[in-house]
């Protein structure tokens, strides 16, 4: 573990603020942008086709580029085909579809269309010394027989932050059951509509600070909050039924010395029907020397904390938690990205500064994209992307075996030891 020089998988034209994975269509969807202001920069959400090149290494390919005019988006849910993207104090949602034709010629494109035939545009290998002669747009053709097109339209937007001073979604997520659309801002409220009517169910206050993150339990669909006021809530529907308390593994640090972060639900490692809450805290001030950032763990179903571990004295800025519910991914403001290991807590990797400034999400990929293995060899494959406009790809391998031939040498020696003590005591 330590610093070293990570290979981008992509890097795009803007800074980049989300990632996600839709394993459907096995589609990798980044969105960022310069956001309103006059230099330039654009913003759009990127779809990418990523794929495995040899046993432990990615490419990606840009298959398509929807232009988001003035409004950079800054946080985004997938699934069923349809993004709901934070865009300042609103939500907007794009229904997306992949088409693979058979098309030897494509060459039309507009705002919402783009058709890839013979040249597919090839971003980068994750492995590979050729990324340093790629355009900085990924603008790089590589032959392909298929015709690629990934069609978006707008279908809807819904406020969901009404600070009057600065409005920000700063979450949003889909229910489990995709039912229900949630989100959270500035202004402290938890904003919850039906999907995909888009009719609102629920608007209340949750925190007397913004919102720093939410997600909702698979199992009792308790809905579980984190705010800049050192609280972490949970409810039912609209109803608070109970605030927790990471402190009660850590009794020795003060109250209000530590914020809520980051909050995630995820499967209970190897535990069937089990299930664990993971929340990152995080110092409220930092000092000289700095203290150490902490996760703890929960028991999914009853919400008693179960292990706190400190997880290094870097800021923490995002959390994952990957399908298996083995693994935790965490990205930092100084740019580092880690992984843990779910059950201990333990850090199992890391690389110091990976992007060099913050990283904004993190999103592992999943065990199986359009039905094929995409992990490889690895036992996880974590996506990062940060404000340096790239989006890396964080592997960890899985331990070679002990040779037969390394086992049978190291029984022999440990034999003939044995039978040497036992003819010459006295020697041995």
């Amino acid at each position: 573990m330590g610093k070293k020089k990570m290979l981008d998988l992509y890097r795009a034209p803007f800074p980049l603020y989300t990632v996600k994975v839709d394993a459907t269509t096995g589609l990798v969807i980044t969105a960022g942008g310069g956001g309103p202001s006059k230099t330039g920069i654009k913003n759009a959400v990127h779809f990418l086709d990523v794929q495995m090149v040899g046993k432990n290494q990615y490419s990606s390919s840009l298959l398509h580029s929807h232009d988001t005019d003035t409004r950079a988006t800054i946080n985004m849910a997938v699934g069923d085909g349809v993004i709901a993207a934070g865009q300042d104090g609103t939500c907007s949602l794009m229904k997306f579809k992949l088409c693979q034709q058979k098309e030897e010629n494509a060459t039309h494109r507009d705002g919402n269309t783009l058709e890839l035939s013979n040249a597919r545009r090839r971003c980068g290998k994750a492995g590979k010394g050729n990324l340093e002669n790629r355009s900085t747009t990924g603008d790089m053709s590589d032959t392909r027989n298929e015709t690629v097109q990934i069609t978006v339209t707008n279908i809807a937007e819904v406020l969901s932050d009404l600070n009057p001073h600065d409005p920000l979604q700063k979450v949003v997520r889909f229910s489990p059951d995709m039912n229900l659309l949630l989100t959270g801002g500035t202004d402290g409220y938890i904003r919850i509509w039906e999907f995909p009517s888009l009719e609102k169910k629920f608007d209340f206050k949750a925190h007397e600070k913004e919102i720093e993150d939410l997600d909702m339990s698979t199992i009792s669909k308790q809905l579980v909050t984190v705010g800049r006021d050192f609280v972490c809530n949970v409810w039912s529907d609209n109803q608070l039924v109970t605030s927790l308390n990471w402190l009660e593994t850590m009794p020795q640090i003060a109250e209000k010395t530590y914020r809520y972060m980051a909050c995630r639900f995820g499967n209970g490692e190897d535990e069937k029907d089990a299930i664990r809450l993971y929340t990152v805290q995080i110092p409220h001030k930092r000092d000289k020397k700095p203290p150490p950032c902490y996760i703890t763990k929960w028991d999914g179903k009853i919400l008693l904390p179960m292990l706190t571990s400190p997880c290094g004295t870097e800021v923490i800025s995002c959390l994952a938690v990957s399908d298996s519910g083995r693994f935790l991914g965490l990205g930092t403001v100084t740019g580092s990205v880690a992984v843990h290991i779910a059950f201990s807590l333990q850090k199992l990797y890391y690389v110091h500064e990976s992007h060099g400034i913050v990283v904004t999400d993190v999103v592992f990929l999943p065990n199986l994209m359009k039905g094929q293995n995409i992990k490889g060899n690895n036992k996880a494959a974590l996506l990062s992307v940060a404000v340096d406009s790239r989006c890396q790809v964080h592997t960890v391998t899985k331990e070679r075996p002990i040779p037969p031939w390394l086992f049978f040498c190291g029984l022999v020696v440990v034999g003939v030891l044995l039978i040497l003590q036992y003819l010459f005591p006295v020697l041995l």
